[in-house]
Parts: structure tokens; C-alpha cells; sequence
């Protein structure tokens, strides 16, 4: 099964770390926020990859190479300049094939299992017309309180149901869905997905666990003290 790594954005909030490092190889707890996504990955059994690059990005070929040294194997989908979440995922989709998808952002950490979407997967492959995708929701951190989209009782992730959670940056896809999406142009994911979201054919699920988002060098900092102690 094949995942698509997302690390194209230019981190403005983490500048000036950024401006000499891609935000994907900036370092919490010994290793790169990237580095721990594809351990991850694979753990989960995804080994076939693809990373997206746009700032900076031949540092980040130049850094993971191709993939073997994490037991994967990795093909890169260059932007110039970034296309933000949808059409760089749209961008990559020759890459990815005709199956259903992870699609993950390298700058988050998480503890989730992986391993654990591939049930889903099966299943958006059977019946791509009625699941297009399926969210990993998680609780409001502190900095984003009013969250993203609710989840219903059955499952389903609606803007109707309240309270909000927020969108963890860890979803699957089946490719049917991007038909149409401009391959060479800059679009993100919301408010583009909510209209699937309505129509019922988007699942999701909450999790609980470890995560973070980094998005400033404070942030970057926490993690960093929590993973090293």
C-alpha cells in the first residue's frame, strides 16, 4: 500500500530555522520530524512512498535519498512553487496509482498505528463512490480551540455535528476523488473536501494519542525537551 508524505510547505512560522532547513529536517528528539513519519510508515507496513518537496526540496531528496535506510522505498513529487495539500497531492497522483492512499504531512508527530487504516483502505477500494476518504480526527490542541468538523455517532465527518475536532493531518483518499483537481495549481484541501464531507462519503475516526502539530519554534522546542527526556 503506498502513502504519500506531505512536505512542500515553506514553515513561514519557524523562520529563520527555515530559511537554511526545509521544516521536514528540522530535528526533535535526535532524529528529523520526517524521519519519524516513515518510521512509522513502515512499521505500519507502508513502504512505498512518495515525498512531495517544493522549499528547499533537494535538501530533502539529498537527506532521505531513496528510502532504503528507512526500509521503504521513496519517489519524489517536486513542486515549484507549492501547491498546498490537494494539488500537491493531485501532483503526485501518477506516482501514487489507482488505489486508495495514506496521505500523511511530515511535520507532525504521532504515535498512531498505520498499520491499523489498511481495513480502510480495503474498503474505500470496494466502494470508492460512496467512501471517498477517511479523516483521522483529534482533540482541539490549545492554539486551535474551535476545532475543524465534527464526527457523528456513525462515523461520518460533517461540519453538522458538534463538538469539533480538529483535522490531524492523516487521511485516506481514493484517486477518484482528485479527478479534476489542477495538477498545477496551488489548492488546498479545505474548504475543497467539505462538500464530500456533506454528502456523507467521508468516514473518520478519533484519536487519542500522542500528536503534534509543529508549527512555531516553541512548539518545536516542547517536542524536542518531551521526546529527549
Amino acid at each position: 500500500m503506498k502513502a504519500i508524505v506531505l512536505a512542500a510547505g515553506r514553515g513561514e512560522r519557524l523562520r529563520p530555522l527555515t530559511d537554511t532547513t526545509p521544516k521536514p529536517l528540522l530535528r526533535a528528539g535526535g532524529k528529523r520530524l520526517i524521519e519519524w513519519q516513515l518510521e512509522g510508515l513502515v512499521a505500519g507496513g507502508f513502504t512505498d512512498l512518495v515525498v512531495n518537496h517544493a522549499h528547499l526540496g533537494p535538501r530533502i531528496v539529498e537527506a532521505l535519498g531513496d528510502g532504503s535506510r528507512y526500509g521503504a522505498r521513496i519517489q519524489y513529487s517536486a513542486e515549484s512553487p507549492a501547491l498546498e495539500t490537494a494539488g500537491g497531492i493531485a501532483r503526485g497522483l501518477p506516482l501514487l496509482g489507482s488505489e486508495p492512499f495514506l496521505a500523511v504531512s511530515a511535520d507532525i508527530y504521532t504515535r498512531f498505528d498505520y498499520g491499523s487504516l489498511r481495513p480502510v483502505i480495503e474498503d474505500i477500494a470496494r466502494r470508492p463512490q460512496e467512501r471517498a476518504a477517511h479523516f483521522v480526527l483529534v482533540p482541539n490542541p490549545d492554539y486551535h480551540p474551535a476545532g475543524d468538523m465534527g464526527l457523528t455517532a456513525a462515523g461520518h465527518v460533517t461540519r453538522a455535528a458538534k463538538p469539533w475536532l480538529t483535522y490531524g493531518n492523516i487521511s485516506v483518499f481514493h484517486p477518484l476523488h482528485f479527478e479534476g483537481v489542477d495538477p498545477n495549481a496551488a489548492m488546498r484541501l479545505f474548504p475543497w473536501m467539505y462538500e464530500a464531507c456533506e454528502a456523507g462519503r467521508v468516514t473518520g475516526e478519533l484519536y487519542t494519542g500522542p500528536w503534534d502539530n509543529v508549527g512555531t519554534a516553541e512548539q518545536l522546542a516542547s517536542l524536542d525537551r518531551r521526546l529527549s527526556e
